[in-house]
């Protein structure tokens, strides 16, 4: 699915109109029909409803969803936000629409005016939509300050009023909606895809209004969001002959002395995500335990008894992993300076691996076109030397896949999955569970694997994200948030796998 910016989506709903027989309010009218649909699944009759409403087209989708709600017997009031902004055609035509149906619309010209709301009740949210240009200020400001305040439920339509569609470093973020619920329209927004503005869009949706596709196909953007129909025509299909050689050798350099764990989990997920042979270049101190926990992977014993000393044969493997639990210590770091140098296959990098890597900037210029970095934010930071967050943050996650012609994933609540030819895809997979030590580990044995299995770096990199957050979303079945642990993950690989696969397979144990 893609995902375009405000000024994208506007060409998008100008070439709707322009080729199919569909004038603007009969596009509000559609759109809003849609959200309606939606509302009605998640709002109670017997809830009172107060739209605020602006007077642009944000609003003009909330006069025809009131309207829609009125004659299906919910009980609604309008208030309309006087923005200082002049009203749009489709505003005023609904707003005519509306009056004729029953209801009055109340101006709200002065903040004071705000109704007494409850905390029982439900606020539709459609003052400012995509395209707002500069922060509310004023009596729009103010207004949303107290629908905040009101604790009642917030849906927001399209966009939570006051938040940019792109870039949110100049907005006011006490001007800015704080929406329980978000339906948008058709595609995501990118502002959607950055930690700090999950305060203001709440749980969010995707509802499709039917813009032109033909349009939507021919019109480029660089950035994704991976879904299912995407993942599914890059998963590699087992032929009846084939076997373990078929499948690639996945080298996993990993653990130190208390740490066998990482090493454990990542070379368990690397089996799991389909591997022919998985071996793991360990400390001798992590060898029984690792042949003790996971009986189907080989070890390469390190001479080291705490931590990686020296390398293996690289001519062996397919693929290699490198970092799960590895530690800084200075043998450590030569081995990483020696694997950069020598390998020929494709390398993901994670954790220790990364904090090396931080400490030994200059090295950067050895990561061959096939490298993996996986670091989460924090190591970004520290790779890069950068203080940036959320779309300034994802700017320089490009520019450093570029630069270096490598593959960046940037671990999150969306991963996102940068490229070196400035593409960007978001993840749609993962819950707050999978916030817990190992995860990254898992996620490294499964892309290693993919790697080993001759995924390409960016397919395999883009799946291995995908189906790490459905194993998670699947362990949280069975599980909670707060229980679900990265052995969990690991073990429903398959049925992520499965899921993917399979249209109508659905796992609950």
């Amino acid at each position: 699915m893609k995902i375009f910016t405000s000024a994208g989506i506007r060409e998008i709903d100008a070439a709707t109109v322009r080729l199919e027989p569909v004038t603007p309010a009969g596009l509000m009218e559609r759109a809003a029909t849609v959200l309606f649909q939606r509302v009605k699944d998640l709002v109670a009759p017997e809830r009172k409803i107060s739209v605020f409403a602006g007077p642009g087209n944000n609003g003009g989708d909330g006069l025809v969803l009131a309207r829609l709600m009125r004659e299906d017997g919910y009980a609604v009031k309008v208030y309309v936000v006087e923005t200082g902004s002049a009203r749009s055609s489709e505003f005023t035509l609904n707003a005519s629409r509306l009056e004729s149906c029953g209801i009055r619309p109340f101006f709200l010209a002065d903040a004071g005016q705000f109704p007494v709301i409850g905390r029982d009740e439900v606020i539709i949210d459609a003052i400012f939509g995509s395209g707002l240009r500069r922060p509310p200020s004023g009596v729009a400001a103010e207004v949303i300050r107290r629908i905040n305040g009101t604790g009642a439920f917030i849906l927001s339509v399209d966009v939570p009023s006051g938040l940019f569609c792109e870039d949110n470093s100049s907005a006011d973020c006490d001007a800015i909606v704080k929406a329980t619920r978000t339906i948008t329209f058709q595609f995501p927004k990118l502002a959607f895809m950055f930690a700090g503005n999950g305060i203001f869009t709440g749980n969010w949706e995707v509802v499709d209004i039917g813009l032109h596709s033909g349009t939507i196909s021919e019109t480029d953007t660089p950035y994704h969001y991976i879904v299912r129909e995407s993942i599914r025509p890059l998963l590699k299909i087992r032929g009846k002959f084939d076997h373990k050689g078929t499948f690639g050798h996945a080298l996993l350099v990993a653990g130190s002395y208390g740490k066998a764990g990482a090493a454990t989990l990542s070379a368990g997920a690397a089996l799991r995500t389909g591997a022919g042979l998985v071996t793991v270049h360990t400390p001798s101190s992590a060898v029984l335990a690792l042949q003790a926990a996971l009986p189907e992977a080989m070890v390469s014993p390190d001479p080291g008894s705490s931590n990686v000393t020296t390398l293996p044969d690289l001519a062996l493997y397919d693929a290699i992993g490198a970092g799960p639990g590895l530690g800084t210590d200075p043998d450590t770091a030569s081995v990483l300076k020696n694997l950069l140098d020598r390998s020929t296959v494709p390398v993901v990098l994670d954790a220790d691996a990364l904090n090396i890597l931080s400490q030994h900037r200059e090295w950067l210029d050895l990561l061959s076109p096939r490298t993996i970095l996986t670091p989460h934010p924090g190591e970004f930071r520290r790779l890069t030397g950068t203080d940036s967050s959320d779309f300034r943050l994802l700017e320089e996650q490009r520019t450093f896949a570029a630069r270096h012609r490598c593959v960046v994933v940037l671990k999150g609540a969306h991963t996102s999955v940068a490229l070196p030819d400035g593409t960007v895809y978001f993840n749609s997979t993962g819950n707050p569970g999978m916030a817990t030590g190992g995860s990254g580990d898992v996620l490294t044995g499964m892309i290693t694997s993919l790697l080993a299995q001759g995924y390409d770096p960016a397919d395999a990199a883009i799946t291995g994200v995908y189906l790490h957050g459905l194993s998670g979303d699947i362990a949280l079945r069975i599980h909670s948030e707060e229980s679900v642990i990265a052995g969990d993950i690991l073990m429903n690989i398959g049925r992520a796998f499965r899921e993917t696969h399979f249209n109508n397979f659905s796992v609950y144990l």
